[in-house]
Formats: structure tokens, sequence, C-alpha cells
């Protein structure tokens, strides 16, 4: 079970600080979890306010860990890496949600047969509201994907997928709450413009967007079923719509995701590139 799994944290940062949250709010114990972290004065924060071990040492909390989340820059994963990888012991499994570095290439770097799984999740995380995506990699078993699913549950939703897909992933759910907050941002700007309030504007704006991806989740409706629920013949509602459509509203969101799916792709295969020099 998760919460009698020990687990090790390497880096400490805001999203290895939302994982924590969200480990404890399912009732992980915070004994069982240790974080490495080269900052002291993040370390200090961190085993004062969760109460988790802390260590500068990343060796400590793999040697500490049944799990280990593997949570650095990119930039600096392969030295990381092969710092940890002669304390690897057989029977650990590595979840790795340090973008664009792909399961061949963590495996490659530690011991022959390492269990890993890579996550994306998203900025929403940090409230435990995140958006991640799960993809094993070569070794990885089934109860490995339910432990890192559950895991990542806790900290919103969560979803299997195919590794290839997670550039698509990075362009829809990773990038999305900038367009999300984008759309919030417009809409109160558009309040304003119309004689409202800023701060009006902006609660009713981020209210709406909230109710409205809460009217989806919980009725489980498709979002056009909703759409047409609100849109009465000749009414407000609909004199809007056309000028979203006549504005290319549709079309402008999916190719800003498609956008970002191929800078995405881009991305990894500069962080390939520097991996093999």
């Amino acid at each position: 079970m998760l919460t009698e799994t020990k687990i090790g944290c390497i880096g400490g940062g805001n999203m290895a600080e939302a994982i924590i949250k969200g480990l404890l709010a399912g009732a992980v114990p915070p004994e069982n979890i240790t974080v490495a972290e080269p900052v002291e004065e993040r370390r200090i924060y961190l085993s004062s306010t969760y109460g988790i071990g802390t260590t500068e040492d990343n060796s400590c909390a793999v040697s500490f860990g049944e799990v280990i989340i593997l949570a650095v820059k990119p930039q600096v994963s392969l030295n990381a890496l092969r710092a940890i990888a002669v304390e690897v012991a057989a029977g650990k499994l590595f979840i790795s949600i340090m973008a664009g570095v792909k399961t061949n290439t963590i495996e490659a770097a530690l011991p022959k047969g390492v269990r890993v799984i890579r996550v994306m999740p998203n900025t929403p995380a940090l409230v435990l509201a995140a958006a991640s995506a799960v993809s094993p990699g070569t070794n990885a078993t089934s109860n490995d994907v339910s432990l890192a699913l559950s895991i990542f549950n806790l900290l919103g939703t969560a979803c299997t997928v195919e590794e290839k897909l997670l550039d698509a992933v990075t362009g829809l759910s990773g990038s999305g709450p900038a367009y999300v907050f984008t759309f919030i941002e417009t809409l109160s700007d558009a309040g304003v413009k119309n004689g409202l309030p800023r701060d009006v504007a902006t609660r009713l704006a981020v209210q709406t967007v909230y109710g409205s991806a809460k009217l989806v989740l919980d009725t489980r409706e498709h979002p056009a079923l909703l759409k047409e629920k609100v849109t009465s013949p000749g009414g407000t509602t609909i004199a809007g719509l056309q000028v979203l459509e006549q504005g290319g509203f549709r079309g402008t969101v999916m190719g800003a995701v498609e956008a970002a799916t191929v800078r995405s792709t881009e991305l990894g295969k500069a962080q390939q590139a520097v991996e093999k020099t």
C-alpha cells in the first residue's frame, strides 16, 4: 500500500513540494518521505513545514526510498543519475517528472533492469488540481503503473498514455494552464470594457471558468451538450458564440496546442543531443 511505502525524492522544488503535499493528504506518514535538496534554506523549509526527512545527499534519499521521485531540472539529469547509479539496489521504482527526459535515457544511466515511469504533471499540482499523464518504461510492471497513478491522483487526476504521446500531453495540459489564464484575463478585460469594476470582472471570470469545468467533471456530459443547454435560440450566448467562430476561436486554440506540441518535440530532440555529447 502507498501509505506503507517509503519514498525518496531527488530535488525539492515546487513540483516536488506539490507531490509531498499530495502524499501527506493521502495519509502517507511524513517519516516515510525523504527529500534530497542541495539548498539548505529549502531543506529547512520542507522539513519544518511538512515534517519530512531531508538531506543534501542524493544517495541517502535513494537508499531510503522504495520509490524514488526524480524531480531535478532536465539539464542536470544525467549527472544526477550517474551519481546515484551505484546506490541503486534491485526492487526500486523510479518515477521521473523531468521534462523531456525519456525513460530509455534514465534506464541507460541506471543499472540494467531498473523500473522507470515517466510522468508529466502540470502546474495546478501546486494546488492539488493537476492533470498528469503516466507512461511506463520498458521494465515497469502494471503494479508500478497503479502505484504511480495512485500518487498522482492525489495531486488531481492522472491517466496513462504511451510515452510517444507525451509531447501532445505537453501541448495540451502542460501548456494548457497558460491558455486558460489568458482566457480568464481576457474575460475580465471584456467585463471592464463593458463597465464592470476590475475586481468584480476578475472574480466573475474565474468562477465562470471554474464552475464550467466542475460542471463537465461532475455531470460527465460532453461539453457540446452542456454548451447547447446554455445557448437559447436568438439569445445572448449564440450571439457571443458567433463572434468566437468568426474569430477562429476553435482553430486558434487547436493551433496553440499543436505549436506547443511541436516545440516540445523539438526540445526533446535537443535534450537527446545534449545527452549524447
